[in-house]
């Protein structure tokens, strides 16, 4: 599956979201997709969420 049917099927949902649930629905959706995408990375083992925590938290910095 390429990138733009990725790109249509998130915006699809989107707008379904927005449309059933109102603003509510859809921002809740977008945390939801990000949590999703940052669990998906991590999974694959592009993301190290310790650095992530720790970076948010201030004990290192992100650079």
């Amino acid at each position: 599956m390429n990138l733009t049917v990725v790109g249509i099927a998130v915006g699809g949902f989107v707008a379904f979201m927005s449309f059933q649930f109102g603003v509510w629905g859809f921002l809740v959706s977008l945390l939801f997709m990000g949590i999703g995408a940052l669990l998906g990375r991590a999974a694959e083992g592009k993301l190290d969420l310790r650095s992530v925590f720790d970076a948010i938290t201030g004990r290192r910095s992100s650079s």
